[in-house]
């Protein structure tokens, strides 16, 4: 299938590409800089903004299916990164009526999850990343106010680990639920499988490691 992943240059973006090439899907990736990867003829690159529509929309062209993995690397500032990607997506929406799944990537910690997560993880959030995250939980908001098929997958703490597809999926909050690390990879994994078969529309993910 035609897979687009929009975020896709480093990190659960990259393993994404990796994963859906692995499983012989053809991906479109969107990137403001060049993903570091062998060339694949199932593989289309273009670089641009996914904040800009014009790049947006000739990455979506196609797809049947769309993964946002957007990110700010390191930078801990304030940013509308998020949120603007969601607001553009929605109008796109309003105006060609994108009838394919969407999976939105933002970390457990935003929305009503940062009052699922560990003291120390709580006091990081507030402290470091409060800006980020606050414009990941408007991105939720705008993406799940609207009729887009979404699915919003929030995975914990990310590691650098190999493949395992062994992964605990939650899709509801609850006391104790402990969503700690996470490989990459195996986020990518999910995120793949959610592409080929949504089983968790309209709904919140929880990914931890078993």
């Amino acid at each position: 299938m035609n897979i687009t992943i929009i975020g896709a240059s480093g990190g659960i973006g990259l393993e994404s590409v990796k994963r859906g090439l692995n499983r012989n899907h053809r991906i479109t990736t969107l990137s403001r800089s060049e993903i570091e990867i062998e060339e694949n003829i199932s593989l289309k690159m273009i670089i641009g903004d996914a904040t800009h529509k014009a790049a947006l929309l000739k990455s979506i062209q196609n797809a049947e299916a769309i993964i946002v993995t957007l990110g700010t690397s390191k930078n801990m500032k304030a940013t509308t990164l998020f949120s603007d990607f969601a607001k553009l997506i929605v109008e796109i929406h309003r105006e060609t009526k994108i009838n394919v799944p969407f999976i939105f990537v933002t970390g457990f910690g935003a929305g009503e999850s940062k009052n699922y997560v560990p003291w120390l993880v709580k006091m990081f959030l507030k402290y470091m990343l409060k800006d980020v995250y606050a414009d990941k939980t408007k991105m939720e908001e705008i993406i799940t106010e609207s009729d887009l098929n979404w699915t919003v997958v929030r995975p914990g703490r990310l590691l650098d680990m190999e493949l395992t597809e062994k992964y605990r999926v939650e899709n509801k909050l609850f006391k104790g639920i402990n969503i700690g690390g996470i490989n990459r990879a195996d986020v990518a994994d999910f995120l793949i499988k959610q592409a080929e078969n949504q089983t968790a529309l309209k709904k919140y993910i929880g990914i931890s490691e078993k």
